[in-house]
Protein backbone atom coordinates (compact mmCIF):
# COMPACT_ATOMS: atom_id res chain seq x y z
CA UNK A 1 0.00 0.00 0.00
CA UNK A 2 1.20 3.45 -1.05
CA UNK A 3 1.19 5.64 1.71
CA UNK A 4 1.94 9.76 1.13
CA UNK A 5 0.96 12.26 3.41
CA UNK A 6 -0.24 15.43 1.51
CA UNK A 7 -3.39 16.13 2.97
CA UNK A 8 -3.70 18.32 6.31
CA UNK A 9 -6.41 17.05 8.14
CA UNK A 10 -8.78 19.95 9.44
CA UNK A 11 -11.88 18.97 11.44
CA UNK A 12 -14.55 21.39 12.45
CA UNK A 13 -17.35 20.88 14.18
CA UNK A 14 -20.52 21.65 12.76
CA UNK A 15 -23.85 21.18 14.35
CA UNK A 16 -26.96 21.18 12.20
CA UNK A 17 -30.16 22.48 14.59
CA UNK A 18 -33.97 22.97 14.44
CA UNK A 19 -34.72 19.65 12.88
CA UNK A 20 -36.69 17.40 13.57
CA UNK A 21 -35.28 13.80 15.03
CA UNK A 22 -33.75 11.72 12.51
CA UNK A 23 -34.72 7.54 13.01
CA UNK A 24 -32.06 5.76 11.97
CA UNK A 25 -28.54 4.29 12.33
CA UNK A 26 -26.43 6.96 12.86
CA UNK A 27 -28.41 10.28 13.22
CA UNK A 28 -31.13 11.50 14.97
CA UNK A 29 -29.19 14.79 16.50
CA UNK A 30 -26.20 15.28 13.68
CA UNK A 31 -23.24 17.06 14.32
CA UNK A 32 -20.94 17.00 11.09
CA UNK A 33 -17.06 17.00 10.93
CA UNK A 34 -14.75 18.32 7.87
CA UNK A 35 -12.53 15.60 8.41
CA UNK A 36 -10.33 16.56 4.59
CA UNK A 37 -9.78 18.98 2.23
CA UNK A 38 -7.95 19.83 -0.44
CA UNK A 39 -8.69 16.85 -2.46
CA UNK A 40 -9.44 18.02 -6.41
CA UNK A 41 -12.81 16.02 -6.73
CA UNK A 42 -14.17 13.29 -4.26
CA UNK A 43 -16.31 10.54 -5.00
CA UNK A 44 -16.99 6.88 -3.73
CA UNK A 45 -16.30 7.15 0.46
CA UNK A 46 -16.37 3.25 1.95
CA UNK A 47 -15.28 2.04 5.03
CA UNK A 48 -12.24 -0.79 4.95
CA UNK A 49 -12.08 -2.99 8.27
CA UNK A 50 -8.81 -2.48 9.46
CA UNK A 51 -7.52 -0.06 6.56
CA UNK A 52 -9.97 3.14 7.54
CA UNK A 53 -11.77 5.60 4.99
CA UNK A 54 -11.25 5.32 1.55
CA UNK A 55 -12.59 7.54 -1.12
CA UNK A 56 -11.77 7.85 -4.17
CA UNK A 57 -10.28 11.42 -6.14
CA UNK A 58 -11.66 11.17 -9.76
CA UNK A 59 -9.36 13.80 -11.55
CA UNK A 60 -5.87 12.46 -9.34
CA UNK A 61 -6.69 8.80 -10.41
CA UNK A 62 -6.15 8.05 -6.91
CA UNK A 63 -8.32 6.76 -3.56
CA UNK A 64 -7.34 8.31 -0.65
CA UNK A 65 -7.65 6.30 2.81
CA UNK A 66 -8.29 8.42 6.14
CA UNK A 67 -8.39 7.73 10.03
CA UNK A 68 -9.28 9.40 13.04
CA UNK A 69 -5.93 11.43 13.75
CA UNK A 70 -4.46 11.48 11.18
CA UNK A 71 -3.97 12.90 7.64
CA UNK A 72 -5.31 11.67 4.41
CA UNK A 73 -3.03 10.03 2.46
CA UNK A 74 -2.67 7.76 -0.85
CA UNK A 75 -4.08 4.39 -1.02
CA UNK A 76 -4.00 3.42 -4.38
CA UNK A 77 -2.79 5.28 -8.08
CA UNK A 78 -3.15 4.49 -10.45
CA UNK A 79 -7.02 3.61 -10.05
CA UNK A 80 -8.76 3.91 -13.88
CA UNK A 81 -9.99 7.27 -11.95
CA UNK A 82 -12.20 5.15 -9.94
CA UNK A 83 -15.27 6.63 -8.79
CA UNK A 84 -18.10 4.70 -7.02
CA UNK A 85 -16.17 2.23 -4.52
CA UNK A 86 -17.32 -0.95 -2.32
CA UNK A 87 -16.05 -4.15 -0.56
CA UNK A 88 -16.87 -7.57 -1.45
CA UNK A 89 -17.80 -10.11 1.04
CA UNK A 90 -14.17 -11.21 0.93
CA UNK A 91 -12.89 -7.80 1.96
CA UNK A 92 -11.32 -6.46 -1.57
CA UNK A 93 -11.56 -2.90 -3.15
CA UNK A 94 -14.45 -3.36 -5.82
CA UNK A 95 -14.40 0.09 -8.00
CA UNK A 96 -16.45 1.75 -11.00
CA UNK A 97 -13.25 2.93 -13.20
CA UNK A 98 -15.05 6.36 -14.70
CA UNK A 99 -11.95 6.49 -17.37
CA UNK A 100 -10.97 2.75 -17.67
CA UNK A 101 -14.75 1.94 -18.63
CA UNK A 102 -14.86 -1.17 -15.95
CA UNK A 103 -15.94 -2.46 -12.70
CA UNK A 104 -12.69 -4.12 -11.10
CA UNK A 105 -11.27 -5.32 -8.22
CA UNK A 106 -7.98 -4.68 -6.22
CA UNK A 107 -6.67 -7.19 -3.51
CA UNK A 108 -3.98 -5.79 -1.79
CA UNK A 109 -0.74 -6.03 -3.23
CA UNK A 110 -1.62 -6.67 -6.52
CA UNK A 111 -2.49 -5.21 -9.98
CA UNK A 112 -6.29 -4.28 -10.57
CA UNK A 113 -8.16 -7.09 -12.05
CA UNK A 114 -10.80 -6.40 -14.65
CA UNK A 115 -14.06 -7.84 -13.45
CA UNK A 116 -16.36 -6.87 -16.39
CA UNK A 117 -15.50 -4.50 -19.44
CA UNK A 118 -17.99 -5.25 -22.07
CA UNK A 119 -21.81 -5.94 -22.56
CA UNK A 120 -22.56 -8.39 -25.53
CA UNK A 121 -19.32 -7.69 -27.43
CA UNK A 122 -19.45 -3.46 -26.77
CA UNK A 123 -17.55 -1.53 -24.07
CA UNK A 124 -18.66 -0.07 -21.03
CA UNK A 125 -20.21 3.09 -20.97
CA UNK A 126 -18.18 4.68 -17.60
CA UNK A 127 -19.40 2.34 -14.71
CA UNK A 128 -20.54 4.96 -11.96
CA UNK A 129 -21.68 3.49 -8.77
CA UNK A 130 -22.10 -0.10 -7.35
CA UNK A 131 -23.84 -1.76 -4.33
CA UNK A 132 -23.07 -5.82 -3.84
CA UNK A 133 -25.66 -8.04 -2.67
CA UNK A 134 -25.23 -10.38 0.30
CA UNK A 135 -24.96 -12.71 -2.10
CA UNK A 136 -22.02 -11.22 -3.67
CA UNK A 137 -23.69 -10.12 -6.90
CA UNK A 138 -22.64 -6.14 -8.32
CA UNK A 139 -25.26 -3.94 -9.05
CA UNK A 140 -24.02 -1.10 -11.16
CA UNK A 141 -24.81 1.79 -12.66
CA UNK A 142 -23.51 2.55 -16.28
CA UNK A 143 -24.05 6.34 -17.58
CA UNK A 144 -22.35 8.06 -20.24
CA UNK A 145 -20.20 10.27 -17.08
CA UNK A 146 -16.80 9.53 -17.86
CA UNK A 147 -17.52 9.61 -21.99
CA UNK A 148 -18.10 13.13 -21.67
CA UNK A 149 -15.38 14.04 -19.38
CA UNK A 150 -13.00 11.88 -21.72
CA UNK A 151 -14.25 12.84 -25.42
CA UNK A 152 -15.12 9.34 -25.51
CA UNK A 153 -18.14 7.58 -27.71
CA UNK A 154 -20.83 5.74 -25.97
CA UNK A 155 -20.57 1.84 -27.99
CA UNK A 156 -23.82 0.69 -26.63
CA UNK A 157 -25.90 3.82 -26.95
CA UNK A 158 -27.63 3.50 -23.83
CA UNK A 159 -27.16 4.05 -20.42
CA UNK A 160 -27.72 0.69 -17.97
CA UNK A 161 -28.00 -0.97 -14.81
CA UNK A 162 -26.48 -3.95 -14.26
CA UNK A 163 -26.23 -7.06 -12.14
CA UNK A 164 -22.87 -9.04 -12.25
CA UNK A 165 -23.35 -12.55 -10.96
CA UNK A 166 -20.55 -13.81 -8.53
CA UNK A 167 -19.66 -16.35 -12.05
CA UNK A 168 -19.04 -13.44 -13.83
CA UNK A 169 -21.96 -13.31 -16.06
CA UNK A 170 -23.50 -9.74 -16.87
CA UNK A 171 -27.13 -8.99 -16.90
CA UNK A 172 -28.74 -5.71 -18.39
CA UNK A 173 -31.59 -5.25 -15.71
CA UNK A 174 -33.21 -1.76 -16.92
CA UNK A 175 -31.78 1.18 -19.90
CA UNK A 176 -34.92 3.39 -19.45
CA UNK A 177 -33.04 6.03 -17.47
CA UNK A 178 -30.75 8.56 -19.03
CA UNK A 179 -28.34 9.15 -16.51
CA UNK A 180 -28.64 6.61 -13.60
CA UNK A 181 -26.30 7.00 -10.87
CA UNK A 182 -26.91 6.41 -7.25
CA UNK A 183 -27.62 3.09 -6.49
CA UNK A 184 -28.58 0.82 -3.50
CA UNK A 185 -30.80 -1.99 -1.47
CA UNK A 186 -33.04 -1.68 0.83
CA UNK A 187 -31.62 -3.52 3.92
CA UNK A 188 -33.71 -7.07 3.46
CA UNK A 189 -31.90 -6.26 -0.35
CA UNK A 190 -36.21 -7.05 -1.66
CA UNK A 191 -35.48 -3.34 -3.40
CA UNK A 192 -33.18 -1.42 -5.16
CA UNK A 193 -33.31 2.73 -5.58
CA UNK A 194 -31.40 4.18 -8.25
CA UNK A 195 -31.04 8.11 -8.59
CA UNK A 196 -31.03 9.72 -12.15
CA UNK A 197 -29.05 12.67 -12.12
CA UNK A 198 -29.92 14.83 -14.63
CA UNK A 199 -33.99 15.10 -13.50
CA UNK A 200 -33.06 14.14 -9.55
CA UNK A 201 -35.48 11.55 -9.81
CA UNK A 202 -34.99 8.60 -7.14
CA UNK A 203 -36.58 5.24 -8.32
CA UNK A 204 -37.31 1.91 -6.48
CA UNK A 205 -37.73 -1.60 -8.16
CA UNK A 206 -38.52 -4.62 -6.29
CA UNK A 207 -35.97 -7.65 -6.59
CA UNK A 208 -37.17 -10.14 -8.11
CA UNK A 209 -35.71 -13.94 -7.04
CA UNK A 210 -32.34 -11.96 -6.30
CA UNK A 211 -31.26 -11.89 -9.92
CA UNK A 212 -34.30 -9.33 -11.72
CA UNK A 213 -36.13 -5.82 -11.58
CA UNK A 214 -40.08 -5.49 -11.57
CA UNK A 215 -42.31 -2.44 -10.99
CA UNK A 216 -40.55 0.57 -11.56
CA UNK A 217 -41.72 3.25 -9.33
CA UNK A 218 -41.04 6.83 -8.82
CA UNK A 219 -39.73 7.48 -4.79
CA UNK A 220 -38.76 11.01 -4.88
CA UNK A 221 -38.32 13.96 -6.86
CA UNK A 222 -35.80 16.47 -5.88
CA UNK A 223 -37.24 19.65 -7.38
CA UNK A 224 -34.98 21.47 -9.45
CA UNK A 225 -31.83 19.31 -8.27
CA UNK A 226 -29.87 16.70 -9.07
CA UNK A 227 -29.21 13.33 -7.31
CA UNK A 228 -25.94 11.58 -7.06
CA UNK A 229 -24.70 8.48 -4.61
CA UNK A 230 -26.85 7.37 -1.91
CA UNK A 231 -27.32 4.87 1.05
CA UNK A 232 -29.79 3.12 3.14
CA UNK A 233 -29.54 3.02 7.14
CA UNK A 234 -30.73 0.15 9.29
CA UNK A 235 -34.19 1.30 9.06
CA UNK A 236 -34.58 1.75 5.45
CA UNK A 237 -34.14 5.98 5.33
CA UNK A 238 -32.66 7.10 2.01
CA UNK A 239 -29.61 9.30 2.37
CA UNK A 240 -29.41 11.24 -1.27
CA UNK A 241 -26.26 13.38 -1.90
CA UNK A 242 -26.80 16.35 -4.49
CA UNK A 243 -25.86 20.02 -5.00
CA UNK A 244 -27.25 21.96 -2.05
CA UNK A 245 -26.24 19.06 0.60
CA UNK A 246 -27.61 15.46 1.62
CA UNK A 247 -31.43 14.73 1.94
CA UNK A 248 -32.93 11.73 4.17
CA UNK A 249 -36.05 10.26 2.92
CA UNK A 250 -38.23 8.04 4.69
CA UNK A 251 -38.93 4.59 3.61
CA UNK A 252 -42.14 5.64 2.50
CA UNK A 253 -41.39 8.38 0.27
CA UNK A 254 -41.52 11.14 2.82
CA UNK A 255 -38.90 13.97 3.17
CA UNK A 256 -37.62 13.82 6.84
CA UNK A 257 -35.62 17.38 6.76
CA UNK A 258 -37.18 20.39 5.77
CA UNK A 259 -33.56 21.51 4.71
CA UNK A 260 -30.28 19.43 3.92
CA UNK A 261 -27.55 18.90 5.87
CA UNK A 262 -24.89 20.02 4.44
CA UNK A 263 -27.11 23.21 2.50
CA UNK A 264 -24.28 24.36 0.27
CA UNK A 265 -22.00 21.98 -0.55
CA UNK A 266 -21.70 19.50 -3.39
CA UNK A 267 -22.25 16.79 -2.23
CA UNK A 268 -21.15 13.52 -4.42
CA UNK A 269 -21.72 9.97 -2.34
CA UNK A 270 -21.98 8.52 1.04
CA UNK A 271 -21.08 5.94 2.98
CA UNK A 272 -21.20 4.30 6.63
CA UNK A 273 -18.28 4.30 9.12
CA UNK A 274 -17.64 1.41 11.71
CA UNK A 275 -20.61 0.25 13.29
CA UNK A 276 -19.44 0.52 16.98
CA UNK A 277 -19.59 4.65 16.37
CA UNK A 278 -22.17 4.74 13.57
CA UNK A 279 -21.30 7.66 11.52
CA UNK A 280 -21.97 8.68 7.77
CA UNK A 281 -18.93 10.05 5.69
CA UNK A 282 -19.88 12.25 2.63
CA UNK A 283 -17.70 13.27 0.30
CA UNK A 284 -18.79 16.88 -1.02
CA UNK A 285 -16.89 18.69 -3.40
CA UNK A 286 -12.97 19.28 -2.36
CA UNK A 287 -13.78 17.78 1.30
CA UNK A 288 -14.71 15.15 3.45
CA UNK A 289 -17.34 15.21 5.78
CA UNK A 290 -18.08 13.16 8.74
CA UNK A 291 -21.94 13.16 10.42
CA UNK A 292 -22.28 11.28 14.17
CA UNK A 293 -24.77 12.24 16.54
CA UNK A 294 -24.55 15.08 18.78
CA UNK A 295 -22.65 14.46 22.30
CA UNK A 296 -23.35 15.92 25.35
CA UNK A 297 -23.24 19.62 25.95
CA UNK A 298 -20.79 20.81 28.29
CA UNK A 299 -20.86 20.26 31.93
CA UNK A 300 -21.44 23.78 32.34
CA UNK A 301 -24.67 24.35 30.41
CA UNK A 302 -26.15 21.29 32.01
CA UNK A 303 -30.04 22.52 33.84
CA UNK A 304 -29.84 25.48 30.76
CA UNK A 305 -32.49 24.82 28.09
CA UNK A 306 -32.41 26.53 24.51
CA UNK A 307 -34.61 29.46 24.38
CA UNK A 308 -35.58 28.92 28.28
CA UNK A 309 -37.02 32.19 29.03
CA UNK A 310 -40.69 32.68 28.92
CA UNK A 311 -40.89 36.30 27.81
CA UNK A 312 -37.76 37.20 26.32
CA UNK A 313 -36.09 35.25 23.52
CA UNK A 314 -32.70 34.87 22.05
CA UNK A 315 -32.61 33.70 18.78
CA UNK A 316 -30.51 31.52 17.23
CA UNK A 317 -27.58 33.73 15.47
CA UNK A 318 -27.45 34.71 11.86
CA UNK A 319 -25.74 33.46 9.74
CA UNK A 320 -24.74 30.25 11.45
CA UNK A 321 -22.29 28.61 10.58
CA UNK A 322 -20.47 32.23 10.16
CA UNK A 323 -17.00 32.82 8.76
CA UNK A 324 -16.61 36.16 10.81
CA UNK A 325 -19.11 38.60 11.50
CA UNK A 326 -23.12 37.18 13.11
CA UNK A 327 -26.18 39.32 14.26
CA UNK A 328 -27.07 37.91 17.69
CA UNK A 329 -30.61 38.80 17.65
CA UNK A 330 -32.91 38.67 21.06
CA UNK A 331 -36.35 39.75 22.28
CA UNK A 332 -37.01 41.55 25.79
CA UNK A 333 -40.60 41.94 27.47
CA UNK A 334 -39.26 45.30 28.98
CA UNK A 335 -35.99 47.50 29.65
CA UNK A 336 -33.63 45.36 31.06
CA UNK A 337 -30.45 44.59 31.79
CA UNK A 338 -28.37 42.44 29.48
CA UNK A 339 -25.64 39.81 29.77
CA UNK A 340 -24.45 38.39 26.60
CA UNK A 341 -21.17 35.99 27.09
CA UNK A 342 -19.48 33.43 24.91
CA UNK A 343 -18.40 29.97 25.93
CA UNK A 344 -16.08 27.66 23.76
CA UNK A 345 -17.07 23.84 23.41
CA UNK A 346 -15.52 23.13 26.45
CA UNK A 347 -18.25 25.28 28.54
CA UNK A 348 -15.00 28.00 29.36
CA UNK A 349 -16.22 31.75 29.26
CA UNK A 350 -14.18 33.10 26.73
CA UNK A 351 -15.70 37.02 26.15
CA UNK A 352 -18.56 39.20 27.43
CA UNK A 353 -20.29 40.94 24.47
CA UNK A 354 -22.37 42.73 26.81
CA UNK A 355 -23.20 43.87 30.01
CA UNK A 356 -25.66 46.91 29.97
CA UNK A 357 -29.07 47.78 30.18
CA UNK A 358 -31.06 46.97 26.62
CA UNK A 359 -34.59 48.70 25.46
CA UNK A 360 -37.98 47.07 25.62
CA UNK A 361 -38.45 44.87 22.09
CA UNK A 362 -35.91 43.82 19.41
CA UNK A 363 -31.88 44.69 20.28
CA UNK A 364 -29.03 42.59 18.12
CA UNK A 365 -25.70 42.85 19.29
CA UNK A 366 -22.52 42.04 16.56
CA UNK A 367 -20.20 39.27 17.22
CA UNK A 368 -16.61 39.70 15.10
CA UNK A 369 -14.26 36.72 15.01
CA UNK A 370 -11.39 37.46 13.17
CA UNK A 371 -9.15 35.90 15.50
CA UNK A 372 -11.29 33.04 17.25
CA UNK A 373 -10.69 29.58 15.83
CA UNK A 374 -13.53 27.61 14.27
CA UNK A 375 -15.68 25.85 16.20
CA UNK A 376 -18.75 25.43 17.86
CA UNK A 377 -19.68 28.01 20.55
CA UNK A 378 -22.33 28.67 23.28
CA UNK A 379 -23.93 31.98 23.77
CA UNK A 380 -25.76 32.49 27.19
CA UNK A 381 -28.22 35.38 27.54
CA UNK A 382 -28.93 36.16 31.14
CA UNK A 383 -32.12 38.13 32.16
CA UNK A 384 -33.01 39.31 36.12
CA UNK A 385 -31.30 35.26 36.86
CA UNK A 386 -32.79 33.72 33.74
CA UNK A 387 -30.47 32.12 31.48
CA UNK A 388 -30.99 30.90 27.76
CA UNK A 389 -28.69 29.76 25.35
CA UNK A 390 -27.96 28.73 21.74
CA UNK A 391 -25.03 27.72 19.86
CA UNK A 392 -23.27 28.97 16.72
CA UNK A 393 -20.22 27.68 14.43
CA UNK A 394 -17.38 29.76 13.69
CA UNK A 395 -16.53 28.10 9.87
CA UNK A 396 -13.52 29.92 8.10
CA UNK A 397 -14.14 27.57 5.10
Amino acid sequence: MRRIGIIINIIVIISIYECPEIRGQAIHDPVVEKVAQGIQFTEGPVWKEGVGLLFSDIPQNTVFVWNPGTDATIYLNPTGKSNGLAIDNDGNLIMCQHFDRQVGKYVEGEDIQPLITHYEGKRLNSPNDLTIKSDGSIFFTDPPFGLNDEGGTSELGFSGIYRLSPSGALQLLDQTLNYPNGIVFSPDESKLYVSESDVADVYVWDVIDDTALANKTLFYDIPGQWADGMKTDTEGYLYVTGPVGLWIIAPDGTLVLSKTILPGTNSTNCNWGPEEEPTLYITAGNSVFKITNKKEEPQALNGIRRNALESNILYVPQPNPFSQLTSIAFFLEKESHINLAILDNSGRKILILADRIFAKGQNNVFWNTLNVPDGVYFILMTVENDISVQRCIRLAG
